[in-house]
């Protein structure tokens, strides 16, 4: 073989190899997920999955525990959120907590170690809200969440800031000669590294802006999406189909995307997951930027938010669906209101 051919083979090898770079190898699981002929498959790789799933386990579950015994709130100091539980089952979720959030610092992470009831410490406070966020989840969206619920681990994973928030980005004012941009044309893994808008969290998922691509009716007066409105849109699904590691018919019947009554169940629980996050965004984790330091802030000063990737994280159900609630009830609901003062028996005639 003479040389020129030689380096022609090899030119020709790296440009196959190049080309095939972004191909997966076979072979490919596939599910039927909807309706027969209409594209409604989801097509896994199994390696992935493989790996996925390795990321995804559920750490070892202490025993639930006794619920007897005297009150937190009584037998300690400055208990403003678990104090209904019992002495036992809160040193147990105190436990569970050192572990999901804070491995490596310990305890001291939030607590001071020369008084446990000092509240000096930001991130004390930030978990005292975070446990609120945590019960209102699992009593107030069970349209999300149904009984499987959260906990902590769902999103931080043994990490004190979960891997996977956001904070909103530092507007410019204005554009440029090449016109406004629209935050596109940044390759931005939020939104599978395409020429979308790189931010589909602050208008979608702390404000509400309409999620929308097409109008309902043939009138031009009901077309309420802009280009820059479906080119948000699509950026937002991208985010939800990587986050969930599923393909837009996972939710969606391809035959008509925008029918309610053609589209799989999975369809209405996002609708509810994308509201729930925007009230998480504004009611819980927006208001803590003023209680975090500055250099746990985002750019433009906030504090870190939640998107569909915090708890998926690429996983269509989080941890596949594995419930952690079962030994910290604590984490299901609020504390239980006061029973409300009864009126002094009438004496008798």
């Amino acid at each position: 073989m003479s040389p020129l051919t030689r380096v022609s083979s090899l030119v020709a090898a790296a440009g196959a190899a190049l080309l095939l770079a972004g191909c997966e190898r076979p072979p490919m699981d596939s599910v039927q997920s909807g309706y027969r002929g209409t594209g409604m498959v989801q097509v896994y790789n199994p390696r992935a999955v493989t790996e996925l799933e390795a990321r995804n386990q559920v750490p070892p579950s202490l025993p639930p525990a006794p619920t007897e015994g005297p009150r937190a709130g009584a037998a300690l100091q400055n208990v403003k959120v678990l104090g209904h539980l019992s002495v036992a089952e809160f040193t147990s979720l105190m436990t569970a907590m050192t572990a999901w959030v804070s491995p490596n610092e310990g305890c001291t992470y939030c607590h001071d170690a020369q008084n446990f009831a000092d509240d000096s410490k930001y991130t004390k406070i930030v978990a005292r809200r975070m446990l609120q966020m945590t019960q209102h989840i699992n009593a107030d969206w069970k349209q999300h969440v149904a009984g499987t619920g959260v906990t902590c681990y769902t999103c931080h994973r043994g990490q004190p800031v979960p891997s996977m928030v956001w904070s909103d980005p530092v507007r410019k004012p204005g554009g440029n000669y090449l016109g406004q941009r629209n935050g596109q044309n940044a390759p931005s893994p939020s939104v599978g590294l395409s020429s979308l808008p790189a931010d589909p969290f602050s208008p979608y998922l702390k404000k509400t802006e309409a999620i929308r691509v097409a109008g309902t009716t043939s009138l031009p007066t009901d077309h309420v999406a802009s280009i820059q409105a479906t080119e948000g849109t699509y950026a937002l699904m991208m985010h939800m189909s990587s986050a969930l590691g599923v393909n837009c018919t996972f939710c969606h019947n391809s035959r008509s995307f925008g029918t309610w009554d053609q589209s799989s169940p999975q369809r209405t629980t996002a609708w509810h997951g994308i509201r729930m996050v925007v009230d998480l965004n504004n009611a819980y984790l927006e208001p803590l930027g003023s209680v975090l330091p500055t250099d746990k802030r985002g750019p433009a000063g906030d504090g870190p938010k939640v998107a569909c990737a915090t708890c998926h994280q690429g996983a269509y159900k989080p941890l596949f669906g594995v419930s952690m609630t079962a030994s910290h009830p604590g984490l299901l609901a609020p504390a239980p209101a006061a029973p409300a003062a009864t009126a002094a028996a009438a004496p008798r005639k």
